[in-house]
C-alpha cells in the first residue's frame, strides 16, 4: 500500500516532476529542484527511502547499508560539501574519521592511508623509500585527471546543439585518462608491483581491479579521500531526514511502498507513471534514478526502446560487480571493544588484484580477493548514546551473482535451507577474516546476517545485484548516451550510472540532472548561496 515516508498527507495526481527511486541521485535532484520552486513526487518501491543511503534495524541494532565513509565533506569549500549543505539547509553534520582513514593489509603487511596529500605521500614513502619520483608523478596524475573531470560532466548537461559544437572538446582531456586502465597508467610510472597493489588498495570502492578499471575512476576515488573520510552524524538515515523537509516545503513528498510499473509515453513524450496497483501520477518531467538497465528494459514501452535501438546501446555497458555484506552486532561499546574508525582493506599475499579476482571467480573456495571491513558504530559520535553497550561492523566482499542465481525468483527471507546453508558457510569465512585481524572480538558477536546479490536486487532492484550500477571500465566513459537527457522528451536520468560510483557520484548526478532540466548553472548558484 502506497504511503507517505513520514506522515499522512494529501496525495495529488499532478506534480511538476516525478522521480522514480529515492537514492542519492533523486534526493539530490529533488531537493535542488524543490528550491527552484518545483513540486516533487519521489516514488520508492520499498518501505524505507534512501536507496543505498538507508538503514535497517534488527535485534536492537542499526546498520548503514551503503554509506561507509565519504571524502571531502570536512572541507567547507569543497563542491561536495557545498551541495550537501545546500540540499539539507546545512542540517546534515559530519564526523571526521581522523588522521587514518584506510589501512591496506596484504598478507601480513599493512599500509596506512592518512589524510593530507603530503602526509599521504610521506607515509607511502616510508614503505617505499625508493619510489619518490613515481609517487610525485602519481599524485600529479591524480589531480590532472580530476581537473579535467569538470568539463566532461558539464558537457552531459548541455543542450543538444551546444553539446554537438563543444562536447568533443570538453570531453577530450578527460577521455585521455578514462581510456586507459589504472594498471596501464601506474605501470608506466613504477615497476614496483607491490606499490601498485597498495596504491590500488581501494579498488573495491569502484568495483574493478586495476587491469580492468578506468584510471579516471581510480583517480576520482583516490583524490576524494586525500583529505580523509567522514561519516554522517546520527547515521546515514540523516540524509533523507534532512532532505525531506526541503521537498515538503515546496509541497512535494516522498512516497514509500510505491512501485512504478511503467513510464507513460505518448508521441515520444513522457507525461506520467503507472503504478503496480494501477494508480497513475502525471507530470511534464519524469526522472528515473533506478539505473539505466531498469529504465530502458523495464519501464518504457518495447516499441520506444526498439525505435532508438536502446538494446544495442545497453550491450556496450555491463553491470558492475555484485557483492555480499555481513552485518554484525556485538556486545560492548566501540571503546570497550577497541574498534578503530578507519576501514580495513584485506588482500591475499600472493598475486596482483586481477589475478586474485580471477582465481576466486574460477574457484569459490579460493581466498576472497578483497575483504573490506567498516566500523560504523565507532565513526558516529552519537552511536553510544543511541545504542549503549552495543557495536556494529560491516564486512563486504565480492560475490558473483551466478553463485546465487539458482534462487532467483524466490522471496527474501524465504529462499530455502540450501541457500541459508551457503550463506552460513560464507558468513563463517568472513568472520574468520575479522577475527584474524581483531581476535579480541571472538565471543562478542551476538548477531550477524549476510546480504547477497539477491538481497541487493530485492531492495535496490539492480539487474544482477550490482553495487555500483554499471562497471567503470574505460569503454563506459565513451558512451554518450549516459547523460541526464534521454531520447524521450520529458524523461531524464539520474544516479551513479550517468556520473560515477558511490554516494558522491550520485550526489553530483542529481546536480547535473537538475541543471539539464532547468538550463541553469546550478553549481554556480549553490556557491553563491553559501
Amino acid at each position: 500500500m502506497i504511503q507517505s515516508y513520514k506522515k499522512k498527507i494529501n496525495i495529488h495526481n499532478n506534480y511538476d516532476i516525478i522521480m522514480i527511486g529515492s537514492g542519492m541521485g533523486c534526493l539530490s535532484a529533488g531537493a535542488i529542484l524543490a528550491k527552484e520552486g518545483k513540486r516533487i513526487l519521489i516514488l520508492e518501491r520499498h518501505y524505507t527511502p534512501g536507496g543505498f543511503t538507508h538503514v535497517f534495524k534488527r535485534k536492537g541494532y542499526e546498520w548503514d547499508v551503503g554509506i561507509h565513509y565519504i571524502g571531502e565533506v570536512q572541507r567547507k569549500n569543497s563542491a561536495i560539501r557545498k551541495i550537501f549543505d545546500y540540499i539539507t539547509n546545512s542540517k546534515l553534520k559530519w564526523a571526521d574519521m581522523g588522521k587514518l582513514y584506510d589501512r591496506i593489509i596484504i598478507g601480513k603487511k599493512s599500509y596506512d592511508f592518512v589524510k593530507g596529500v603530503e602526509n599521504f605521500k610521506n607515509k607511502i614513502l616510508q614503505y617505499f623509500p625508493n619510489e619518490k619520483v613515481a609517487l610525485d608523478k602519481y599524485i600529479d596524475l591524480i589531480f590532472t585527471s580530476n581537473k579535467a573531470m569538470g568539463k566532461f560532466y558539464i558537457s552531459k548537461a548541455l543542450p543538444n546543439i551546444i553539446e554537438k559544437l563543444l562536447g568533443g572538446l570538453m570531453r577530450k582531456k578527460y577521455l585521455y585518462f578514462s581510456n586507459q586502465t589504472t594498471y596501464e597508467v601506474l605501470s608506466r610510472i613504477t615497476k614496483n608491483e607491490e606499490l601498485i597493489k597498495v596504491l590500488t588498495g581501494q579498488y573495491g570502492d569502484y568495483g574493478l581491479p586495476p587491469k580492468q578499471s578506468s584510471f579516471a575512476m581510480h583517480a576520482s576515488v583516490a583524490k576524494h579521500y586525500f583529505d580523509g573520510g567522514s561519516f554522517p552524524v546520527g547515521g546515514s538515515s540523516e540524509i533523507v531526514k534532512t532532505i525531506d523537509p526541503i521537498i515538503e516545503n515546496a509541497l512535494g513528498t516522498i512516497l514509500v511502498s510505491a512501485e512504478v510499473d511503467r513510464i507513460l509515453i505518448k508521441n515520444n513524450t513522457a507525461f506520467g507513471v503507472k503504478m503496480k496497483d494501477g494508480k497513475k501520477f502525471f507530470a511534464k518531467t519524469i526522472i528515473s534514478g533506478t539505473g539505466i538497465f531498469n529504465t530502458y528494459e523495464k519501464l518504457i514501452p518495447t516499441e520506444v526502446s526498439r525505435k532508438y535501438s536502446l538494446s544495442s546501446r545497453l550491450e556496450k555497458i555491463k553491470p558492475s560487480v555484485a557483492h555480499g555484506c555481513l552485518y554484525i552486532g556485538l556486545k560492548g561499546s566501540p571503546d570497550d571493544l577497541k574498534l578503530p574508525k578507519n576501514n580495513l582493506w584485506i588482500y591475499p599475499e600472493e598475486g596482483d588484484h586481477d589475478k586474485c579476482v580471477t582465481d576466486y571467480l574460477n574457484n569459490k573456495d579460493a581466498q576472497f580477493p578483497v575483504v573490506y571491513i567498516s566500523f560504523p558504530s565507532s565513526k558516529d559520535p552519537t552511536w553510544t548514546k543511541r545504542y549503549p553497550n552495543k557495536s556494529t561492523i560491516d564486512i563486504i566482499t565480492l560475490f558473483p551473482y551466478e553463485l546465487f542465481s539458482k534462487w532467483e525468483g524466490t522471496k527474501w527471507m524465504n529462499r530455502g535451507r540450501e541457500y541459508e546453508n551457503l550463506k552460513e558457510l560464507l558468513s563463517k569465512r568472513m568472520l574468520d577474516v575479522l577475527f584474524n585481524q581483531l581476535p579480541n572480538l571472538k565471543g562478542k558477536v551476538v548477531h550477524y546476517e549476510l546480504s547477497t546479490p539477491l538481497t541487493t536486487k530485492n531492495f535496490v532492484n539492480y539487474k544482477k545485484g550490482e553495487l555500483y550500477g554499471i562497471e567503470h571500465s574505460p569503454s563506459r566513459f565513451n558512451q554518450k548516451f549516459l547523460k541526464p537527457k534521454t531520447f524521450i522528451s520529458g524523461l531524464f536520468l539520474t544516479g551513479q550510472d550517468i556520473v560515477t560510483a558511490g554516494v558522491g557520484g550520485a550526489l553530483f548526478s542529481g546536480l547535473i540532472t537538475a541543471s539539464s532540466i532547468t538550463g541553469k548553472n546550478l553549481l554556480n548558484k549553490i556557491y553563491k548561496h553559501s
